[in-house]
């Protein structure tokens, strides 16, 4: 059966409803994809968008088919995902686009509509806060870093309970996730969930990549600060070249990775560097994160956060990255109008700490409850969203229709001193508090001082095809959220 012949049995059978999405019609969907002319892509496309469980998803699929029409980078990049060893190329349909995407959509909102609780799209949690590094400006710098309070059955449960939700996507964070090798047997034992994990690349060995590898289900995001000199100056000597290894190895044992750049005011230069992209794509880099720094953790200084105008500057280079080249590259501060907004406070993420405190954000380091302490008290993970300081974030973290300001501890900062006290939230270091208290009229100041910027952007016309973007179904199922 030619490929023409195959895509009209699928229009066929989907009009008649005998086919609905799965990892087999997923398979050949990308097996097409490096295969086939455009003309035949185009009409495979037409096919899966009829057979889409959401209108979210069809949008999805339209386009998908617009980038094939004007022959975008991404296909490009599509293409080079095929190139994965045959685990990961597996694992990405099934766990990241059907379980956690397409499917996990369905099942999050049957959840809603049984429980009145809307989950979250992912769960970030930070198992360990062990690290062979002590990077300048750590946001996780102030934790303690003696010990592992959460034990793998308390893991092992976070993740099997956020599956009942519907939650099939896994942020690990730290500290340095490879330290703790308990890790590995947890990504194996749920194949049917994708951990995004992010590491400094110094402890990935022979035997972490082969157990990787084996589960198909494991990408890595590997931190660099820019070129060797930035990293260098802020990881530690020799650090650069350490993740430069580390990459070709992943790279030659078919593993899916990216990296994750922290932005400075002193290295912010090296993201806005093609060079610095295209080195990524070279090293076989398939996605990577830009993250500006904020004073939560080592090193609070408002003075290490980028200036007004390069945040600017950081958010024009995402756009022009996604534009040009074949690499999938996001800013996780000047990004929500890909997002609609505020991810926090369970909107489409929360984050378990190393001790078990469930907080709002992986930087909003305050929290009202613990998972040991919920776990203890026969509550479930989901027991948290509903809960005042979480509705208070919620509230508050989608105010802003600049989608180019989402964030309520650097763009909204008074928001976040609201939210906190008025729900008694407690610091989960030494410290926290600094960014309500102390550190809080600078860091109003400064937000005030780069909406000029993003107001100018916003309404640019740049971002016209966001604004319409209906982002996860959850307005169906409304939550019991405070008064403002």
């Amino acid at each position: 059966m030619t490929l023409s012949d195959r895509a009209r049995d699928l229009t066929s059978k989907a009009k008649t409803g005998v086919i609905r999405v799965g990892g087999g019609q997923l398979a050949y969907l990308l097996w097409v994809l490096s295969r086939t002319s455009d003309r035949n892509l185009l009409r495979l496309i037409g096919v899966f968008e009829k057979i889409a469980v959401s209108e979210h998803h069809r949008k999805q699929l339209r386009q998908l088919a617009e980038l094939v029409e004007r022959k975008h980078p991404a296909m490009d990049l599509i293409r080079r995902l095929l190139s994965l060893h045959p685990n990961y190329r597996r694992r990405l349909i099934q766990n990241l686009a059907i379980n956690a995407t397409w499917l996990g959509e369905v099942k999050r909102k049957e959840f809603a509509l049984q429980t009145g609780v809307f989950p979250p799209y992912l769960l970030v949690i930070s198992p360990t806060m062990r690290c062979n590094l002590r990077c300048l400006g750590c946001y996780a710098g102030q934790y303690p870093r003696s010990r592992d309070p959460l034990s793998f059955a308390t893991l092992d449960r976070i993740v099997t309970e956020a599956k009942e939700m519907g939650t099939y996507f896994f942020t690990i964070s730290g500290g340095e996730p490879f330290v703790r090798r308990d890790l590995l047997d947890l990504y194996e034992k749920h194949d049917d969930a994708t951990f995004l994990v992010y590491t400094n690349g110094t402890r990935i060995d022979d035997e972490a990549i082969a157990a990787m590898q084996r589960a198909g289900n494991v990408a890595p995001a590997l931190s660099l600060e820019g070129s060797e000199q930035e990293t260098d100056f802020r990881r530690g000597a020799g650090v650069y070249a350490q993740v430069m290894e580390t990459m070709d190895r992943l790279r030659e044992a078919g593993i899916l990775f990216g990296y994750s750049g922290t932005a400075t005011r002193l290295n912010a230069e090296a993201y806005l560097r093609e060079e610095f992209y295209d080195l990524m794509i070279e090293k076989g880099c398939l996605f990577g994160w830009i993250f500006i720094f904020v004073p939560v953790g080592r090193d609070d200084d408002v003075n290490l956060m980028v200036t007004p105008e390069q945040r600017d500057q950081l958010r024009a280079m995402s756009m022009q990255v996604r534009r040009t080249k074949a690499l999938f590259s996001a800013d996780f501060w000047n990004d929500g109008c890909l997002t609609d907004g505020c991810m926090s406070g369970g909107r489409l993420y929360l984050h378990v700490n190393y001790r078990g405190d469930v907080e709002p954000c992986v930087f909003i380091h305050f929290a009202t409850h613990n998972i040991v302490d919920m776990f203890e008290k026969g509550q479930r993970l989901w027991d948290v969203l509903n809960s005042p300081f979480f509705c208070a974030i919620r509230e508050v973290n989608r105010k802003d229709r600049n989608r180019l300001r989402p964030c309520l501890i650097i763009d909204h900062n008074e928001w976040l001193v609201k939210a906190v006290n008025s729900c008694g939230a407690k610091p989960t270091h030494p410290g926290a508090e600094d960014i309500i208290t102390v550190l809080s009229p600078q860091v109003q100041q400064w937000g005030k001082a780069y909406a000029v910027l993003a107001e100018r952007a916003w309404h640019s016309g740049e971002y016209d095809w966001t604004k319409d973007y209906p982002g996860p179904v959850r307005s169906e199922v409304p939550l019991d959220l405070p008064p403002a």
